[in-house]
């Protein structure tokens, strides 16, 4: 299923075959503003030099019938900061002269500066805006994927955020403008387009994410945009959220690691808060990061090698051991090893990377 890319902002760098990369950005002041300042500083530079020259008047010349009346000094202060300079007005006197020099001409260039500026501050625009996304294409290395920035698209962004993930190791694809405009005033980087193609995925550099999360609205997208990923990148962590559990096997074997069923989630919290209230409320602190208890997955540190899990610090509810996954109370579980990760029950803590850091040894 192909969805159908949006206009982009003016400020989003166009890239070939439609589709564009969208850098964070704080805009001081919108296109409309900028433009009736500017001709609001002409006018002024306009009435300035027609003040001027009206207080002169007496010497100045018209060819055509000697007196200069005020539309006069209109005309000259136009013909004159636009350079156009016909003639048919002059300056005759001592003083209208040193006028001429002193004030009227810097006050013509200084309009010719402020029409030529947005001209020009449009070309610099442009050229920042493509030196912005060359280098953020360099350093880009090893970042998070995040297809889909719907509620679930920002919820998982907001974990991994609170785990310490920098928003600018993150690109978002979202084939809606609105979407993306969301993502980038959060902060992370947006790419407009359907993310079952792959040159949309390329856009996003994710043949070199570490991470690919997998957020659309339907399940048939999330299995195409799964096969992609896969084929783009073959080390990259998938993660998918699917609504049926019967489409899990295929995101499975389109590629995904893990494999999070939204509706039979639901279903189950729902059918647990009815039995035990107090066990959804401990589920749901489990699960939102950066407060009261947090689930975490870490490795070994030196200190707990050689111990039992009961003796370990947190609360440690799983051992993963090269590829399985031993229960606290699984008798091979115990001693941990030097190369074991445990996933534990502990209090939240000040905010650290740990997709990107391990703790200390």
């Amino acid at each position: 299923m192909k969805l159908p890319s949006q206009d982009a902002a003016a400020r989003v760098a166009p890239e070939p075959g439609g589709y564009r990369i969208q850098l964070p950005r704080r805009t001081v002041r919108g296109p409309l503003q900028q433009v009736v300042g500017r001709l609001l500083m002409a006018l002024f530079v306009l009435l300035a030099t027609v003040l001027l020259v009206y207080a002169e008047r007496d010497e100045y010349h018209d060819n055509a019938d000697a007196d200069v009346d005020f539309l006069d000094c209109v005309y000259y202060a136009t013909v004159t900061l636009s350079t156009t300079g016909y003639g048919d007005i002059v300056p005759y006197g001592d003083g209208a002269r040193f006028t001429n020099v002193v004030l009227i001409t810097p006050l013509r260039v200084l309009f010719l500066i402020i029409l030529v500026g947005t001209t020009l501050e449009v070309l610099t625009e442009r050229s920042r805006e493509q030196w912005r996304l060359n280098r953020w294409r360099s350093a880009l290395r090893d970042h998070t994927v995040v297809i889909g920035f719907g509620t679930k698209g920002r919820t998982a962004l907001q974990t991994l955020t609170a785990k310490g993930l920098s928003k600018e190791k993150v690109v978002v694809i979202d084939p809606s403008q609105k979407v993306i405009d969301t993502a980038t005033a959060d902060g992370f980087v947006g790419v407009v387009g359907d993310g079952t193609r792959s040159d949309v995925l390329l856009r996003a550099e994710t043949q070199r994410a570490g991470r690919i999360i997998i957020a659309t609205q339907r399940d048939d997208t999330a299995v195409l945009v799964t096969l992609t990923a896969r084929q783009l990148n073959r080390g990259a962590k998938i993660v998918s959220a699917v609504r049926e559990e019967e489409n899990a096997p295929l995101l499975r074997q389109s590629g995904a690691d893990a494999v999070i069923t939204s509706s039979s989630a639901a279903g189950r919290l729902l059918g647990l808060s009815v039995v035990s209230p107090s066990s959804v409320t401990v589920m749901e602190d489990l699960i939102q990061q950066g407060s009261g208890l947090d689930l975490i997955e870490r490795p070994v540190v030196k200190a707990e090698v050689g111990r039992s899990v009961r003796e370990v610090d947190d609360l440690v509810v799983s051992v993963l051991r090269g590829h399985r996954l031993l229960g606290y109370d699984d008798p091979k579980a115990s001693p941990l090893q030097a190369t074991d990760r445990i996933i534990a029950i502990s209090r939240a803590r000040p905010q650290t990377n740990t997709l990107d850091r391990e703790p200390e040894q």
